[in-house]
């Protein structure tokens, strides 16, 4: 009889517990899911599909093109079709997609070949290999906003577009 009740007290409190968090926990998977979804239609290029995953009003943030505004899906996809254009090879790896609520965090590796014009940097036939952490906000199913971030020194370092840093003097005078 012992084994009964707490079989049954573990159950309730089960219950208890999941009905309490089950609508921040269905947010949360869902707002995972869009996103997830939205970065393979990007990764493979599915414009048109986009629409499905990306708000109209769709704004980035981003620290490292500060002068390159995208304020619609539309700009987002002008933006986008650049990057494909100058690394054609562009790929992504994602290490960690984390999401709480209606805000997915994303830490990736984007590697591509620099084969065309990036604006008005000539193509170098360079490879960058670069870090990028994106949060993105979902509402009403939908991505409205993201935050991107990377080392934009870093990926002109890999481009030959930076000069090297001058070697550390070894003390000789």
């Amino acid at each position: 009889m012992y084994r009964v009740i707490v079989t049954l007290t573990f159950v309730a409190l089960l219950l208890i517990v999941v009905a309490g968090c089950t609508q921040e926990t269905r947010t949360t998977l869902k707002s995972k899911s869009i996103v997830r979804q939205g970065l393979e239609a990007l990764d493979n290029q599915e414009y048109d599909r986009l629409s499905e995953f990306f708000a109209e009003d769709f704004k980035r943030h981003c620290q490292a093109t500060p002068d390159v505004q995208v304020n619609s899906l539309d700009e987002m996809i002008g933006f986008v079709k650049t990057w494909y254009e100058a690394f054609p090879d562009m790929r992504a790896e994602y290490h960690s997609i984390i999401a709480e609520g209606d805000l997915v965090a994303v830490y990736a590796t984007f590697v591509g070949t620099h084969q065309a014009p990036l604006g008005d940097i000539p193509a170098t036939g360079k490879t960058m290999d670069s870090e990028t952490f994106a949060i993105f906000r979902v509402e009403n199913d939908k991505i409205v906003e993201s935050w991107v971030t990377w080392d934009n020194l870093a990926v002109m370092k890999q481009l030959g577009l930076m000069p090297p840093a001058p070697e550390e003097s070894s003390g000789d005078m």
